[in-house]
């Protein structure tokens, strides 16, 4: 089984406006749909709640590993999927989430690589990576919306 979930998309805009709206707290929620509490700093942890429609009472909850301009931002975030009883319950796997930026003729292609899931246990395991893996393919179209429009 596979460890991890990798989405590409070419967004029509230069890489800086990409990063920004990755690695600006209050642009990153407001395609992500999320109301982040506070900006992402490197070796620390950013809260917040979910904005997404049905998902508005789950927390959000993720570490920041790496801030390398115009080129990668990564943290990691609790490997739930979703599911309100692993949230509520809390989980010690976390799955690492990488957005690596590179330029392209026309604009910009993301590569989000989501890894790490051969520390959850199954039957959950399978669920985050088939609830994890729908969710990066409509956030990669919401931040192509978002950066595009």
């Amino acid at each position: 089984m596979t460890d991890s979930i990798i989405k590409t998309i070419e967004i029509a805009a230069p890489i800086a406006r990409v990063w920004d709206a990755l690695i600006d707290h209050e642009k990153f929620g407001a395609w992500f749909q999320v109301a982040i509490d506070q900006p992402f700093v490197v070796g620390q942890t950013t809260t917040g709640r979910m904005t997404y429609p049905g998902y508005e009472h789950f927390p959000w909850e993720s570490r920041t590993i790496a801030i390398e301009p115009m080129t990668r931002f990564a943290f990691e975030w609790p490997a739930t999927g979703g599911d309100e009883d692993a949230i509520t319950t809390g989980v010690p796997e976390w799955t690492l989430v990488e957005f690596v930026l590179e330029p392209v003729a026309g604009g910009t292609r993301l590569t989000v690589t989501e890894s790490g899931f051969d520390a959850v246990p199954e039957p959950r395991r399978s669920n985050v990576l088939r609830s994890n893996d729908g969710g990066w393919a409509e956030q990669v179209q919401n931040i192509k919306r978002y950066v595009e429009g």
